[in-house]
C-alpha cells in the first residue's frame, strides 16, 4: 500500500524548509513538517553542486528506493524533504539506505 505522494511545487518545499525541523548526517539532510493528512509527501532535492545530471539522477533513485522500502515503517501525516549533500556523490546504496534510516530514527517518525 502506498502511503506517500510527491512534493512538487517550490512553495511546498519552502514551507517545509521554513517551518519544519531538520536533522543532518554525513550524506543527507532531512526536513520534516506535520501536514495533517492521512499520507506522507516526499520531496528530494539534489543540487547541481553535487554533480552532473547522471550523478544527480542516481542519488535521487537511491534515496527514493531506500525510502520506498521503509515507507510502511514511517508514521503518516508528514511532509518530508531529503537533501543530498556533496558527499553523497560517491555513496553506495547501502550507505544511502543507512543514512535515510538514521535520519528517520533521529526524527522519531518510525511507527511504534
Amino acid at each position: 500500500m502506498k502511503y506517500t505522494e510527491s512534493l512538487k511545487k517550490t512553495f511546498e518545499f519552502r514551507k517545509v524548509y521554513n517551518k519544519g525541523t531538520s536533522i543532518a548526517n554525513r550524506l543527507l539532510v532531512m526536513y520534516i513538517l506535520k501536514n495533517e493528512k492521512s499520507y506522507n509527501r516526499l520531496g528530494i532535492s539534489v543540487s547541481k553542486k553535487v554533480g552532473n545530471s547522471v550523478i544527480r539522477s542516481r542519488i535521487t533513485r537511491l534515496i527514493r528506493e531506500s525510502y520506498r522500502l521503509q515507507e510502511e515503517k514511517i508514521q503518516v501525516g508528514y511532509d518530508i524533504v531529503i537533501i543530498a549533500r556533496h558527499t553523497a556523490k560517491n555513496a553506495t546504496y547501502c550507505q544511502v539506505d543507512s543514512a535515510v534510516t538514521h535520519l528517520i530514527k533521529k526524527h522519531r517518525i518510525q511507527k511504534k
